[in-house]
């Protein structure tokens, strides 16, 4: 709960979300990133990037406190209970949702619950800079002050907390909690549109019908395998991440969070990545859930054939291909930067989102939807250029700057040519898959001649390479490889990689950044594939413990200290920790 140079640990916030834009609460009650209206529009609070001047929402005893917080079971609204040594107050969280669905405007509800004794409360609401392109000013209308920055217009609504000062570039209060009593303030916000000033009634009730949202949505959710409560708070960890308005998934809610504490590895995941999202469909599909997987998938074939037939690394929320780079000139979280907005990757060649892309429509078409002709058509063309494209260079799926005959791109090949003969013979695509199943023998052989060492015992990360990839732990659930060259390179990816229940991605990594919490349950997926399932719930019991106190994670962790690193929450982490946990079940369910 302590802060250094005004920054929050990252494993110290929690996530809300409303369908459309995420908030991250430290637990010191403090909002430090809330972009507005979407997760990718400029936030106008961002402290957790600019302390001093990146925007704050703050509500906290006045008093030192002590916390304990969680999740309304169900949701994504946080409750947090404060203690003084004069009482007890609960705060709930919420990123309110209407009665239709996502609101058309954003609106944050903060309930303060008086539980024992009294309790002083201060808070402020002080929106920032929006990355060093705004500066917010207070303007007073005939139904109250309101906050505007650039195109943002925002206002303060609050419940039995009439004492309210106003600056000109802040909104602060304060009040006193006794047992029973209830206060609110909430924050309601547009872009460049009319604001709607909701009664603040109606945003405390608010609350409680986002509960109502959250718990309905949680019913459709089938898993009843083992840890039950992991994979149910990672499966609404994702839904934080799936953007409504499109249907695409974004694949982390934060800019810029780095991945090392020296600099310099610092991105923008507020994008849809063709491998993140395959990831997240399959893990949907598996929980019997609808609505979001024909929209990921639906939204994502759209992209494609708007863009560009050969498929990109990742797109927009709102569907466009991305633009260049920009770094804003405030500090970054804890003055380690840069900060960025937009990410280099995009004009990658990155050969494994062909086989993510295939992967999506197979377990769309197996789960038993049926594609349209012009669909079939645009992937049968896909097929072809992967037949011809295998044998090139590229950037692989760790996005990295030295082009090689990455093993785990490879591998994304193969997936994508046995998933195009697959979908041929089910009559969803044209075409004679002959080509496509030659070119899946070639791959094979090239896989398993040149990439594996008998040295080593393990697929290297590329032939000729010194090191390891832990991405080639996905052979075992593309159903490439279960048998004992990956049993051994599972062992041989421990020796060399692992630290603890923990992996870095490849070899020589681990001077640059921390673990990579995805890595680990790879491992756990693919112990579960080649019949070592006694190993893999016995890292999957640890793994699941290495989230923070809410469960949630970031994308690294530093495994001397457990200590977060990198964006946050990360869709990866929780993608990987479901799908260890479904394979697993799956597994036990098959020798049962």
């Amino acid at each position: 709960m302590s802060r250094q140079d005004g920054y929050a640990a990252i494993e110290d916030y929690a996530a809300i979300g409303d369908g459309r834009t995420v908030a991250l609460i430290a637990d010191d009650g403090r909002i430090d990133w809330l972009p507005i209206p979407n997760l990718d529009s400029p936030p106008p609070f961002a402290a957790v990037l600019d302390a001093e001047h990146g925007g704050t929402f703050a509500l906290a005893p006045v008093e030192p406190f002590s916390v304990e917080r969680e999740f309304v079971e169900g949701t994504n609204v946080l409750t947090t209970l404060y203690t003084t040594d004069t009482g007890t107050v609960r705060v709930t969280d919420s990123l309110n949702t209407g009665v239709a669905g996502r609101l058309p405007w954003v609106e944050l509800g903060r309930r303060i619950d008086g539980v024992q004794g009294t309790v002083d409360m201060a808070w402020k609401v002080a929106p920032g800079t929006m990355l060093g392109i705004a500066s917010p000013w207070a303007y007073d209308t005939q139904h109250g002050t309101v906050l505007r920055a650039d195109g943002l217009t925002m206002a303060v609504r609050t419940l039995e907390a009439d004492d309210v000062t106003v600056g000109d570039q802040i909104i602060d209060g304060a009040f006193t909690t006794a047992p029973g009593s209830r206060h609110l303030i909430g924050l309601v916000g547009t872009e460049n549109e009319p604001l709607h000033l909701p009664e603040p009634i109606k945003v405390d009730e608010g609350i409680d019908r986002t509960v109502g949202n959250w718990r309905m949505w949680s019913d459709e959710f089938h898993y009843d395998g083992p840890w039950k409560e992991h994979v149910a708070r990672s499966a609404l960890a994702l839904k934080l991440l799936l953007h409504s308005p499109s249907g695409a998934i974004a694949a982390a809610a934060t800019t810029s969070l780095p991945e090392n504490r020296t600099g310099g590895k610092n991105w923008d995941y507020r994008y849809a990545w063709v491998r993140d999202t395959a990831y997240t469909i399959r893990a949907l599909i598996r929980f019997g859930l609808r609505e979001e997987v024909h929209a990921a998938v639906a939204w994502l074939l759209k992209v494609i054939r708007l863009n560009d037939p050969l498929v990109n690394v990742f797109y927009t929320l709102g569907g466009e291909l991305p633009g260049g780079t920009e770094q804003p000139d405030v500090p970054g979280w804890r003055g380690v930067g840069p900060v960025v907005n937009g990410n280099a990757a995009a004009d990658q060649l990155q050969l494994g989102i062909f086989g993510d892309l295939f992967a999506i429509v197979r377990l769309y078409v197996d789960a038993g939807n049926v594609l349209d002709a012009e669909t079939g058509r645009l992937l049968a063309t896909i097929a072809d250029e992967a037949c011809d494209s295998w044998q090139r260079r590229d950037a692989g799926i760790w996005e990295l700057e030295d082009e090689q005959h990455y093993t785990s791109s490879k591998l994304g090949c193969w997936q994508a040519l046995d998933c195009a003969v697959h979908l041929a013979e089910e009559g969803q695509i044209p075409g004679v898959a002959d080509r496509w199943r030659a070119e899946r023998g070639r791959i094979r052989r090239y896989v398993e001649e040149e990439c594996w060492s008998e040295e080593r015992q393990a697929y290297l990360a590329y032939p000729g390479a010194d090191g390891l990839d832990a991405s080639v732990l996905l052979a075992a659930e593309m159903d490439f490889d279960r048998g004992e060259r990956l049993s051994s390179t599972i062992d041989a990816l421990g020796r060399e990689l692992g630290v603890g229940p923990h992996l870095y991605r490849y070899s020589g990594v681990d001077k640059e950044e921390a673990t990579f919490v995805a890595c680990g349950f790879w491992r756990v997926s693919a112990l579960a594939c080649v019949g070592r399932d006694a190993e893999a719930s016995e890292l999957m019991d640890q793994l699941v413990e290495t989230s923070n106190d809410v469960g949630l994670y970031s994308e690294m962790i530093d495994a001397s200290d457990g200590s977060f690193l990198g964006n946050f929450p990360q869709g990866l982490s929780h993608l990987a920790l479901v799908n260890a946990a479904l394979t697993i079940a799956h597994s036990h369910d098959a020798t049962n």
